[in-house]
């Protein structure tokens, strides 16, 4: 059993063909522009989206915390008394209101994954791992891989590395690709923009390319951030020095996860908000990489 709270089917973007996305909730990271909030937490999370309320009066009705009040005329939710139980989701017939993060058996996100099999057949797709991080709950990442491979799924794993190498080597057999994020290459840089160091993201990142995993490594660039000479540089030496690596993969800044903090309830002092970067500046980005010799996948 584990935590899900989201399956996106139908995905073009996390690996070959046509996939499945199963997100899994639980994250050892905080980053700055994470686009999926609602995924750092491993227990459930409400999410309110005051535009769809019909005002039936449902949910305050069932709520035993008292946590939806009016305020100025409008329907909100003391997010201090909310416990997530999700008992005002069970009577929202508008679907305002949503618990993100349900108890999965391994068996359950198979068989929701082999609805669409016939698509991965002629696309070469398959099921990606994604989140939060897959490997927070590591025992069921790994069971739902081993048993995507029996069904004859092609398996991706999103991860951002940071987790005991030897639960990145146990699902190994089961991972046709990890993409792997590398978020920035200065220790002190990452803290700051995560919250944890990266001297265990490279190093797991180099135990696998060791192991002949297949690998993409995913480089988010945040303007002003990360997007400096040394991270550039440390992006290219990565791709030189890991001949196995498929390549690099640029991800330039997007500010999605923004709309979900109030949604989600989620104190957003955290968050920067940084600007999309125009597309000069994604070409500048590209130049600058290729000029110190990285083996591009999107550029």
């Amino acid at each position: 059993m584990g935590i899900v709270f989201d399956i996106q089917h139908f995905s073009i973007h996390d690996g070959p063909g046509i996939r499945t996305i199963v997100f899994l909730k639980g994250c050892p990271l905080k980053c700055k522009w994470c686009h999926n909030p609602e995924g750092i937490s491993i227990n459930a999370d409400l999410s309110f989206i005051n535009e769809r309320c019909i005002g039936c009066g449902n949910c305050f009705n069932v709520c035993r915390q008292n946590a939806h009040i009016i305020k100025d005329g409008l329907h909100l939710i003391d997010w201090k008394l909310c416990n997530r139980c999700g008992e005002c989701v069970e009577v929202c017939y508008a679907k305002a209101l949503k618990l993100s993060g349900m108890q999965m058996s391994t068996e359950e996100v198979i068989s929701e994954v082999m609805r669409d099999v016939d698509f991965y057949k002629d696309s070469g797709g398959g099921i990606t791992l994604s989140g939060g991080e897959p490997f927070m709950q590591h025992e069921f990442a790994a069971d739902i891989l081993k048993k995507a491979k029996k069904e004859g799924l092609n398996t991706v794993v999103e991860t951002c590395g940071y987790a005991p190498f030897e639960v990145l080597e146990k699902a190994l057999p089961y991972v046709d690709l990890f993409l792997y994020d590398y978020k920035a290459t200065d220790g002190s840089m990452h803290r700051e923009l995560t919250g944890v160091d990266n001297t265990l993201i490279i190093s797991n990142l180099y135990g696998l390319h060791d192991k002949k995993a297949n690998i993409i490594l995913r480089c988010p660039l945040i303007p002003n951030y990360n997007d400096t000479e040394e991270h550039l540089m440390g992006i290219s030496r990565l791709t030189r020095e890991l001949p196995l690596l498929q390549g690099a993969e640029i991800q330039p800044y997007h500010s999605l996860g923004i709309p979900k903090l109030e949604q989600f309830g989620i104190e957003s002092g955290w968050l920067l908000k940084a600007e999309t970067p125009a597309k000069k500046l994604q070409d500048d980005w590209t130049k600058k990489l290729k000029k110190y010799g990285a083996r591009l996948i999107n550029g």
